[in-house]
């Protein structure tokens, strides 16, 4: 079997990844994917830390404006609806014999560990996966930021944005057929030619950590192995 390039990967995976393409809540068959392919990639001997969204119930900012429900109240909904996520994914990796644990940066002490970085690098050293849930424990702030944040935190080789197009385009090719895919970009392009490909706040911790990006489609059968031992794909933002 081939080897990873990368000590350590973290994973950012939408909320919509657990269900059906436009559905909602969570479907038994995208989580065994998404379990699947975490496995693999910990049979490639890389660490992995995954942090997960929570598209599939509710976006904060939305449901904020939407509802008239307060922003502060609306994003922690949303981090709520997170653990729920990172709970159907620990139970589906477990039931494939992958030792994990639930880390949330908002505390429901029932069902998951409190997110404190020296106890995160003892389950990644004992090999678990690590879902790190509860975006940053703030308002105001995305699971992409989170993902940029606990990737410099935990000293992350690389970070993978698994999404469901091939990578980063010019322009929505779910409108324009003739967007353009980039197979690479610097972090500086991302940033002036306001690419909504992540939070500006996430492109610049990564930035400053120096931690290289890959998009990349998550449903597309062995991207992210692929993208690990060394293969093109998606786009790469460095």
């Amino acid at each position: 079997m081939a080897q990873s390039k990368y000590k350590r990967v973290l994973l950012k995976i939408s909320g919509e990844s657990f269900c059906e393409q436009g559905g909602f809540g969570i479907n038994a068959e995208p989580v065994r994917k998404i379990a699947k392919t975490i496995c693999e990639v910990r049979a490639y001997g890389s660490d992995v830390a995954v942090v997960n969204g929570a598209g599939n119930y509710i976006r904060g900012a939305m449901f904020a404006r939407q509802s008239g429900i307060g922003r502060n109240t609306a994003d922690y909904m949303g981090m709520l609806a997170t653990i729920i996520n990172a709970c159907a994914l620990q139970e589906t990796l477990e039931k494939m014999n992958q030792p994990t644990r639930v880390m949330s940066a908002i505390e429901v002490s029932a069902i998951c560990e409190k997110f404190i970085r020296r106890r995160a690098f003892h389950h990644l050293d004992r090999r678990r996966v690590i879902i790190l849930a509860g975006g940053t424990g703030n308002p105001f702030f995305t699971t992409d930021t989170c993902a940029a944040l606990r990737a410099a935190e935990l000293d992350a080789d690389l970070l993978i944005k698994a999404t469901n197009v091939a990578g980063v385009y010019d322009d929505d090719p779910g409108k324009n057929p003739n967007a353009k895919l980039y197979d690479k970009l610097s972090y500086a392009d991302v940033l002036e030619q306001n690419l909504r490909v992540m939070d500006h706040s996430a492109i610049s911790l990564c930035r400053d950590k120096n931690i290289p990006i890959m998009v990349m489609n998550v449903f597309k059968e062995d991207n992210i192995t692929r993208a690990i031992c060394g293969e093109k794909v998606g786009t790469v933002i460095s």
